[in-house]
């Protein structure tokens, strides 16, 4: 019998032992081995003894293997293998041929492989089956690879999913008891086999990133090429007047902004288009379509490469004044009017002076908003929110942030919509493209936000069904019966 289930056993009278009202039973808790001292090993045992584990640390060197968490042990490998039955092997492949000396003192062990490689096709076989082929009297796991040092040490581990693989079930389950109890969540893969795939996962280059990246690449190619035609070529083709210098930041500064802003309005397209579905199905238990769970998983990435154009678009407005063409353009009306012996007659307009202030302020609104999102997405400043916090800001002012930058984008264009030069060989400007979206959009959550609709859209998220008609006369058949 454990200690842990001895703890939950009924306790006798006879069998009760009597302690002064101030002192408390300490359990003895489980030790568990490591062998690797480096970022990895040390970071997992700091995580162990977090959790209320006994870590011994298996080393060459015991004597000078560098700082270790408080309250852990370093012995010799043979020392630290005989002191518990769960050992976890840090160490890279390389290093693997001493553990083939010490195959005696394995055996009847759990060994848990966390070892990953630099790239794919290195080892003709998966890291943990050569391990399982060193020491063949223990159980080898192979599990836990897919985390980083950086993670264990911060505590980033609540709801994480890990996988699992190995030949032995009774090991599985004991790995998979202890990263239960670190927060983790745990995938069986099942038998050793799959140990390649699982070694295979760190390898994968933002995985999680692939499908936003595409968008906003395939965004800003699209609108770079249109607005070169409708600014760059059109001026060369109609007037003459060669502005190709222009390419290299007052177009990249429309085209950041344009596509930061359907990006922005991308990453809550699809919860309200969700909110719709359940509407229209009448029930919240009904999957979403794949592409639809898919889109909605990565709005977070699309969120972060909003911001990041968000960035840029500041950042190149901000040196607008110093460019060249820019300085050359207003120093040539100076002297101009120097030497014609005139002045340019500059009146106040009011109204163009609100849009002009109107415009830059909810510009910085938006930007501020925009870098609070952001940071409310990073793991170590949202693990410190409430639900009710995280939700507020990444939804209502969410939605605030994209309706403020969508206004931005109507005062920049309030007085040119019904202008005929503004449509350059029959297009619309770029900007009127980018409103589209959030357009549409901010209509459809303010539809949401109807009293009749948010009070049935609440019901179903609570559970409510909508009995449809159909299944109704069901049921009432199975009542009568």
């Amino acid at each position: 019998m454990t200690v842990e289930s001895s703890m939950y056993e009924e306790v006798k009278p006879e069998t009760m032992s009597m302690r002064a009202l101030g002192e408390v039973a300490v359990p003895v808790h489980e030790q568990l081995c490591i062998f690797g001292t480096g970022d990895l090993g040390r970071s997992l045992g700091l995580r162990l003894l977090q959790s209320g584990y006994r870590v011994v640390y298996g080393s060459r060197r015991p004597n000078s293997c560098g700082p270790l968490p408080e309250g852990a042990q370093v012995m010799s490998h043979a020392a630290a293998a005989r002191s518990a039955s769960l050992i976890f092997i840090c160490v890279h492949r390389e290093h693997y041929g001493f553990l083939q000396t010490m195959a005696p003192h394995l055996d009847g062990k759990v060994l848990v492989d966390l070892s990953n490689n630099l790239k794919k096709g290195v080892y003709p076989e998966a890291n943990a089956a050569y391990l399982q082929s060193l020491v063949p009297g223990a159980a080898v796991v192979k599990g836990l690879n897919t985390l980083s040092a950086w993670a264990l040490q911060n505590g980033l581990l609540a709801g994480k999913q890990v996988y699992l693989c190995g030949n032995s079930a009774e090991a599985k389950q004991a790995v998979a008891e202890m990263a239960t109890k670190l927060g983790l969540t745990v995938l069986d893969r099942g038998s050793l086999s799959s140990a390649r795939e699982l070694e295979d996962f760190p390898l994968r280059l933002f995985q999680e990133w692939r499908l936003p990246l595409r968008v906003a690449l395939g965004l800003i190619a699209f609108f770079f090429f249109y607005l070169l035609i409708r600014d760059v070529i059109y001026e060369a083709v109609e007037k003459g007047n060669d502005i190709s210098f222009r390419i290299m930041i007052s177009l990249a500064n429309k085209v950041f902004p344009i596509v930061s802003l359907i990006m922005l309005s991308l990453c809550y397209l699809p919860g309200v288009i969700a909110a719709f579905l359940q509407l229209y199905r009448g029930t919240k238990y009904r999957r979403f379509p794949d592409w639809l769970d898919r889109w909605m998983l990565c709005r977070k990435q699309m969120g972060l490469v909003a911001l990041g154009l968000a960035f840029l678009h500041a950042i190149y407005t901000f040196i607008i004044p110093i460019r060249y063409a820019v300085r050359h353009k207003l120093i040539s009306r100076v002297v101009d009017e120097m030497k014609n012996n005139k002045t340019t007659p500059f009146f106040f307009d009011n109204t163009e002076a609100w849009g002009t202030d109107s415009f830059l302020v909810l510009g910085i609104l938006g930007f501020f908003l925009y870098v609070l999102l952001g940071l409310t997405s990073l793991p170590s400043v949202g693990g410190t929110l409430s639900w009710r916090e995280f939700s507020f800001i990444q939804s209502k002012l969410g939605h605030l942030t994209l309706f403020i930058c969508t206004s931005h984008g109507y005062i920049y264009g309030w007085n040119k919509f019904l202008r005929p030069s503004t449509y350059k060989w029959y297009t619309p400007p770029g900007y009127m493209l980018c409103l589209i979206v959030p357009s549409v959009v901010l209509v459809l959550k303010f539809l949401l936000l109807l009293p009749c609709v948010d009070r049935t859209l609440t019901r179903i998220r609570q559970g409510w069904e909508r009995t449809q008609p159909g299944k109704e006369l069901i049921m009432t058949k199975a009542t009568n019966l």
